[in-house]
């Protein structure tokens, strides 16, 4: 989906747990695998366990910025800023088209983005708090949690978060100005890293999807931002909430008519459209579907568990008690 933001360093702890998180795997990955460890071993190693939050490149990138009064050259941000990157960004750099000279045209068309990014910067120490808290969270309710890093970075103002083998990454002058999200930008950093946190343990979410049912992608997307909600205490799109009220029962009877449909573009990916025309409503419609499934289990860590690890769309929409217009609370 995207990402945001900004940070130095995390907790002391974390370091010391630096070769297991950055190598994509939480202390409790290998019970989730079948390992040796128990259930209180993947538990006591999740509790401190946590994501590296990689900020150099942002840093990096202002320095550049600042020192060139806001207009570094091609060279400049190939060689000082991209070249001398985190893996992350390189990453990002090779799937994205990232160079110094798509940077640079970025930053001459819309030079308002990159000077806005900064108020996302000044936030960060508070976003690093809160999103420690919501991760470890995470980790309580599913103790095979895996604690990859987070790379925020400055791109080319076309991707706010995504998911790699580095971990996820964030751009921060996209997700600056995505004000279709929660307003308040350190919220919106926080609800939006968690979001894609979960995708992050989603096993689904880290292959091919293209060839994803309608219902299967809102389930993968819906798991994504209830379980942001679980965790940091809201999803990442709450525009959706405010835009669907009165029209749910409408929107989700459409629904059911493209549910098995691998054409997703009236659900997903169509731009955040306007409060008479929404886009994105397979993230909403989904997130109901995945919050009743979660409200009529009994066992919520089990119910959580099938969130996360959803492969039968079918069958988890069957088990929801979900259908079009369900009052929710």
């Amino acid at each position: 989906m995207r990402e945001y933001g900004r940070w130095t360093s995390l907790i002391a702890v974390a370091v010391a747990v630096a070769v297991a998180v950055g190598a994509g795997a939480g202390a409790g990955a290998g019970a989730g695998a079948g390992g040796t460890c128990s259930a209180s071993d993947a538990r006591a190693a999740t509790a401190i366990a946590r994501p590296r939050i990689l900020t150099q490149d942002v840093i990096r990138f202002y320095e550049i910025y600042d020192a060139a009064d806001g207009r570094p050259t091609e060279e400049q941000l190939q060689r000082d800023y991209i070249d001398s990157g985190s893996e992350g960004l390189h990453q990002f750099a090779k799937v994205r088209n990232l160079s110094g000279r798509t940077l640079a045209r970025a930053l001459a068309l819309r030079p308002a983005d990159y000077s806005g990014a900064r108020r996302c910067v000044a936030g960060l120490d508070e976003v690093r708090r809160r999103l420690t808290v919501a991760l470890g969270r995470l980790g309580e309710l599913y103790p095979e949690a895996k604690y990859p890093p987070v790379t925020i970075f400055i791109g080319g103002d076309n991707t706010g978060g995504t998911t790699r083998a580095a971990g996820v990454l964030v751009g921060l002058e996209t997700i600056c100005r995505a004000n279709w999200l929660e307003q308040n930008t350190e919220d919106r950093l926080v609800h939006l890293i968690a979001h894609e946190y979960a995708h992050v343990q989603q096993p689904v979410a880290q292959g091919d999807s293209t060839g994803a049912t309608v219902l299967l992608a809102s389930e993968i997307e819906g798991g994504a931002e209830f379980i942001a909600e679980l965790t940091s205490g809201s999803v990442s799109n709450t525009e959706l909430a405010l835009w669907t009220k009165g029209r749910t029962r409408r929107i989700e009877t459409a629904f059911v008519a493209d549910e098995y449909s691998t054409d997703k573009s009236n659900w997903f990916y169509n731009g955040p459209g306007t409060p008479q025309k929404p886009g994105d409503l397979g993230y909403w419609v989904g997130y109901r579907i995945v919050k009743s499934y979660y409200l009529h289990a009994t066992d919520k860590r089990a119910a959580l568990r099938d969130i996360i690890e959803v492969q039968d769309a079918k069958a988890f929409l069957a088990k929801s008690g979900w259908f079009p217009g369900v009052i929710l609370p």
